[in-house]
């Protein structure tokens, strides 16, 4: 299913690059543009990982440097039955993470500096297991390549509309398919990552739960997570839309058109699918009632698990 999924997904992002540069030059513009296409998909295969992470200057970490984030994400790993993934950590005041590589064995989680100082230990490990749910179902090769084809259709579009399209009808028309190439291709493009985006969230919610055993850590660091995304805006994020759907929140400010359409589900929703899976467990609970997780931590860790402590060094 993943394999169809990927497959279908880099089809259609690479015919939306042939008709971009068909509405910028002609026959031979689509024919470079799908040649192009080809090769950024091969290419996109083998780099898109270390592009998403050199995109926001991920620095990766160890035991030595970030002992207890590497351990925490190692001990999931593990519960998880994956091969234990790199861990990054991305100087950003604003909390959020996202998971990349394109096999489970080349799997990388990077969460940033506002995350760790934002959550409790409990909720950065539903994070994490969300992350690695990731890897496990093979998501991160989906969004990473269609992150970095999405960004090119993108750069191409206004390129186009820079030098004014396909000039074989004139020069006002030109213009006008160049501007328009600049504003549907880049939205277009975002419609097929969102595809994908909406589905493989709510998936990677419910085994991330399972993963850390406790929904309702995953389910208050989500709206803790969307509060800080509203508040911190991420420049480097407004500067990659495309990598948008990488992240288990939504960057971007939404003070341009990126945001027209939300490559994730809602926040809201998704707490409560995982508040009903938390009932299921016996372990429910709503935001709004007494004994709700706070900033303080969780005071409803089972006993032995080994993230029930109420916070971290970051706490």
């Amino acid at each position: 299913m993943n394999f169809a999924r990927t497959a279908l997904l880099l089809a259609a992002l690479t015919a939306l690059f042939g008709v971009v540069g068909y509405m910028l030059g002609g026959a031979g513009g689509m024919l470079i543009a799908l040649v192009v296409a080809a090769g950024m998909n091969v290419f996109a295969y083998w780099n898109s990982d270390r592009l998403a992470l050199a995109a926001y200057n991920a620095r990766e970490v160890d035991q030595h440097s970030a002992p207890e984030l590497v351990q925490m994400t190692h001990e999931l790993a593990r519960r998880a039955r994956l091969p234990l993934p790199r861990v990054y950590l991305i100087d950003s005041p604003q909390p959020n993470a996202f998971a990349t590589g394109r096999t489970p064995e080349k799997g990388a989680v990077a969460v940033t500096t506002g995350l760790m100082h934002a959550l409790s230990r409990q909720e950065l490990a539903g994070v994490i297991a969300h992350e690695l749910a990731h890897i496990r179902n093979r998501d991160t090769l989906t969004m990473t390549v269609a992150a970095t084809i999405a960004g090119a259709i993108s750069s191409i579009a206004q390129f186009g509309m820079l030098f004014g399209g396909n000039r074989q009808n004139g020069n006002s028309h030109g213009a006008l398919t160049g501007l328009l190439v600049a504003i549907v291709a880049p939205l277009a493009a975002m419609v097929i990552q969102m595809a994908v985006s909406r589905s493989r969230e709510y998936e990677a919610d419910r085994l991330g739960a399972e993963i850390c055993g406790e929904p309702v850590w995953l389910a208050s660091a989500l709206a803790r997570i969307e509060q800080g995304v509203a508040q911190v805006v991420d420049e480097r994020a407004e500067a990659h839309p495309a990598t948008a759907p990488l992240f288990i929140i939504n960057p971007l400010s939404g003070r341009g058109m990126d945001n027209l359409f939300s490559t994730h589900p809602s926040t809201q929703n998704r707490v409560n699918e995982l508040q009903k899976l938390a009932a299921a467990w016996g372990k429910g609970w709503r935001v709004d009632q007494p004994g709700a997780p706070s900033a303080g931590g969780f005071t409803t860790g089972a006993a032995g698990n080994p993230w029930s402590r109420r916070s971290g060094p970051w706490g």
